[in-house]
């Protein structure tokens, strides 16, 4: 019957699945439908359209297939809608890049950690009220250095002195005027270029912005800042894009309680299959048969891909037919960045009451800074946060290597610093489930790239954080994805299948009885 979603015993090979699925539909062989279409032209190419009474509907069958909070987003969505969703997960956990860990007896997240414009226009604000979570606020709007303020850091030079905070804000205002000068270089030249180049660029037409000695090296420091917040390093920073995403209001804040609840609510009652490593997906006969490493087939009537870009980069999962060539560019042209984090706990609180703590240097790499959780939740907890190539010549070295690195650096900073007494590694690059941290624009990238990314292929659909076209790298815009393909996906089953009238995607509400209550967020800075 349309709509079951049927596991297969261990051991099912794809072609009896996909045989299975065309005696299901009673037509062994009608030709799969072409996958070779630009994204308007799907309705077309011989796609198998079976119409059922709608009277009668058994609900439509979905597939997700990644469980970061795109993928339970979507399975939420159309679980709400009455479809019969089974979200297949590759790690033990759900999250994905989200990820909370309590082994230091309170939650530290070694993913995604901030939430990115707290306001009501995010989308994942009605969640964050309705589950009572604390926000600290890190910055306010516009600030030059995105998720701080100037003024929440504390620098050292190479010797480990306090540098003036009179200096740190003068470079800030200095960095800021060179980025604002980089916009008249992109309008001079058609073609992208590096953002460093064109920063070079405006130092040699503006002598009164270049700096020297101790002021170059905080000017070095805030560039390693910006190289955080894109993951990669200048020289991979696209000048045509750098500064055209879509930043919400309300500056940016630090998840107190760790995103972990959020994962939870959204996931509760979902129907997970853990441990679940997907390595093929074929389209045939109007249906999606998705193949997992021990040999068990699931078929349903869609499937959304949420696995991040970097699996998908990989060509980890295969395809069959294979995907057309306008998507696999897009997959291609996308950047993939890397931050990780080495998250040290203490005994005692050591360190200076501001937010962070950093180290400026000669060159941006050699730079590095720490985030102090103590001064937003409490707990001694100190976060190294590299990112970029530096992050990935980190992840050769072991933990235990890492972590007296780091403590090098921050006792350069700090002579007196302690001993930690446990410490947490991430290493997003190398984890099969991941490759990367988040999505970047790399330079000259063609300027339908998401667009493409996005676009469905047949009954599959793209989701994820680097399917958001206005906010990509967020957990919002990865969640606002999943809801978005949820969407899109119910849109086209119901044409398909004749049942527009019965199946809708509303808002997730967690608790319906709440829905209109308004609690305000909660917002603090210590």
């Amino acid at each position: 019957m349309r709509g079951d979603l049927r596991e297969a015993p261990s051991g099912t090979t794809a072609a009896a699945a996909a045989a299975a699925v065309a005696l299901q539909l009673g037509s062994s062989d009608r030709a799969p439908p072409r996958m070779d279409q630009p994204p308007n032209g799907f309705a077309a190419g011989g796609l198998f359209v079976q119409h059922i009474d709608g009277q009668n509907a058994s609900p439509p069958s979905v597939i997700v297939i990644g469980g970061g909070i795109s993928g339970i987003a979507s399975a939420r969505a159309l679980s709400n809608a009455s479809f019969k969703v089974t979200l297949l997960e590759s790690r033990e956990r759900l999250g994905g890049r989200v990820h909370t860990d309590y082994s230091f007896g309170c939650p530290i997240d070694m993913g995604a950690s901030w939430l990115h414009g707290v306001c009501n226009e995010n989308s994942l604000a009605p969640l964050i009220r309705l589950l009572g979570l604390r926000l600290y606020r890190t910055s306010g709007d516009n600030s030059v250095l995105y998720d701080h303020d100037l003024e929440s850091y504390t620098l050292f030079d190479k010797d480990g002195r306090q540098i003036p905070q009179e200096i740190v804000t003068k470079v800030g205002e200095i960095f800021e005027q060179i980025l604002k000068e980089t916009v008249k270089v992109r309008d001079e030249y058609a073609n992208d270029m590096p953002l460093v180049q064109a920063i070079s660029m405006v130092l040699d037409r503006n002598p009164h912005l270049k700096l020297e000695g101790l002021q170059y090296e905080v000017l070095q420091w805030c560039i390693c800042r910006l190289e955080a917040w894109f993951a990669t390093d200048v020289d991979n920073i696209s000048l045509k894009n750098w500064d055209q995403e879509h930043v919400l209001t309300g500056g940016h804040g630090l998840m107190v309680n760790g995103y972990d609840p959020v994962i939870k609510a959204l996931s509760r009652d979902l129907d997970v299959h853990l441990n679940h490593r997907v390595t093929k997906i074929i389209q045939r006969y109007n249906k999606v048969i998705v193949c997992v490493e021990d040999g068990t087939s699931f078929v349903a009537d869609a499937a959304i891909i949420t696995v991040p870009l970097g699996v998908l980069k990989a060509n980890i999962i295969k395809f069959e037919p294979e995907l057309p060539d306008w998507k696999l560019s897009a997959i291609s042209d996308l950047g993939v960045g890397l931050e990780n984090k080495i998250a040290l706990r203490f005994n005692t609180v050591f360190w200076p009451n501001v937010e962070v703590l950093g180290r400026v240097a000669q060159t941006s790499n050699a730079c590095g800074y720490f985030l102090n959780l103590h001064k937003a939740t409490g707990h001694p907890v100190l976060v190294c946060m590299v990112a970029g190539r530096f992050a990935y010549e980190m992840e050769k070295l072991s933990d235990e290597e890492s972590v007296n690195f780091v403590m090098s650096q921050l006792r350069r900073m700090l002579p007196g610093a302690t001993e930690p007494v446990q410490y947490l590694v991430s290493r997003w690059g190398t984890d099969p489930n991941s490759l990367g941290s988040y999505s970047c624009d790399l330079v000259g990238k063609p300027a339908d790239l998401y667009e493409r990314f996005c676009a469905p292929v047949g009954n599959l659909f793209f989701a994820g954080e680097a399917a958001c076209i206005d906010h990509s790298g967020s957990v919002h815009g990865a969640y606002s994805s999943g809801i978005d393909a949820a969407e899109d996906c119910r849109r086209r089953l119901s044409t398909q299948l004749g049942i527009s009238d019965l199946f809708q995607v509303g808002k997730i509400v967690m608790r319906e009885e709440m829905a209109e209550v308004m609690v305000p967020l909660q917002i603090s800075r210590l």
